[in-house]
């Protein structure tokens, strides 16, 4: 159910980060661990199943909006589906 804005004491504006200022540009992730990143976390930070699921619905927007910025690589381990990195300038 929609909810009016004078129902909350604080409205916050979106901050969308630069791949470049939280990926280690030697590195490569999975979803979850680029989620965790865009949220100010470590990439093994515990969460429950239902945060994740929201930080990766955040996530694979960012991912595409910034896909010139990113590159993907096929994992060795079969339990990964993906692992995204920065791309070299």
């Amino acid at each position: 159910m929609p909810a009016t804005k004078d129902e909350f004491d604080e409205l916050l504006s979106f901050e969308l980060h630069e791949p470049a200022d939280i990926l280690d540009p030697d590195l490569l992730y999975t979803i979850p661990e680029l989620a965790r990143l865009l949220q100010g976390l470590p990439v093994d930070a515990e969460l429950s199943d239902f945060n994740e699921s929201v930080f990766i619905d955040w996530a694979i927007p960012w991912m595409i909006y910034n896909q010139d910025d990113l590159v993907f690589a096929e994992p060795n381990d079969e339990d990964v589906v993906g692992l995204y990195g920065l791309a070299d300038e």
